[in-house]
């Protein structure tokens, strides 16, 4: 990873370990990128340099159980809000307060949950191919059947079997050998990261409300808020997305690519790095 610019840390925040990439001028304003799965912080390395280049000052985690991380081997560590602690705690570490925040996945998912629940510190939110959680899990059956792999998860040890064998093969085919599939592969390989990195889905989703017609009840979003998505995207609806204006009411911007696959920051990395300078330079 040494081509991502920037510097690294290792912040110890809320009993663990937190790796942590940072680049740009420690003044200029504060953006949070926050990967999903079964990424890590290295996903971001185009907007890491392009943001860092025009003055922003970026904060890039890895998730708790992902990449560089600790990986906490109890389920029950991975709740949602323990992961928004470990995100609020790299926070107070840099001593920002105010911040504009980045998502892709659960990345977005957690991008969200902070601009509902935070709304006077998140001065904007960008998110990228999940909509507001209300809005996705209203989606309706389509969405459902698309996200059948999160039921699956839930066995343990039947993905972990599964994924690996073959060298990976049917990793690549459930990906779509969608952007950065071998740097994805190299992270889940080592012992342990895969089984910590599906605690995500174990610790958050409950099969049975899974079939429920409403989404999880979250606060509508106050500030400025841009949104993308890929028509190459195999997990996730079109309609989750748009139907996430819904639940903002300050402003909303939406941008729809065509093509590339579910990892938009890397298929479509100099589309997604403008469209989010435009954005967050307002």
């Amino acid at each position: 990873m040494n081509d991502i610019v920037g510097t690294s840390h290792r912040i110890q925040t809320n009993n663990i370990n937190v790796f942590v990439r940072e680049a740009g001028p420690v003044d200029g304003p504060p953006v949070l990128l926050l990967h999903g799965w079964p990424d890590s912080s290295a996903m971001w390395r185009h907007q890491i340099a392009a943001l860092s280049a025009k003055g922003f000052h970026v904060i890039a985690p890895d998730l708790r159980g992902f990449g560089e991380s600790d990986k906490p081997a109890n389920v029950d560590d991975y709740a949602f809000l323990t992961t928004i602690a470990d995100i609020t705690g790299v926070l107070e570490h840099f001593g920002i307060t105010a911040f504009q925040v980045v998502g892709h996945d659960w990345g977005a998912f957690f991008a969200w949950a902070l601009a509902c629940f935070l709304p006077e510190r998140v001065q904007r939110l960008a998110v990228l191919s999940v909509g507001h959680p209300t809005a996705f899990g209203a989606a309706g059956w389509e969405q459902k059947e698309k996200s059948w792999y999160m039921l699956w998860f839930q066995f343990p040890g039947v993905a972990e079997s599964v994924f690996p064998a073959d060298n990976w093969s049917r990793f690549r085919a459930f990906s779509r050998n969608g952007g950065g599939i071998d740097e994805r592969i190299a992270d889940l390989e080592r012992p342990g990261a895969l089984t910590a990195s599906l605690a995500i889905y174990r610790a958050n989703i409950d099969p049975a409300s899974f079939g429920a017609a409403e989404g999880l009840e979250l606060p509508k979003v106050a500030c400025p808020t841009f949104a993308m998505w890929s028509s190459g995207d195999h997990f996730l609806t079109e309609q989750q997305m748009t139907n996430s204006a819904a639940f903002v009411t300050g402003t909303w911007e939406y941008v729809r690519l065509e093509g590339g696959s579910h990892w938009i920051p890397i298929d479509h990395a100099e589309e997604c790095s403008t469209a989010l300078l435009g954005f967050l330079a307002h």
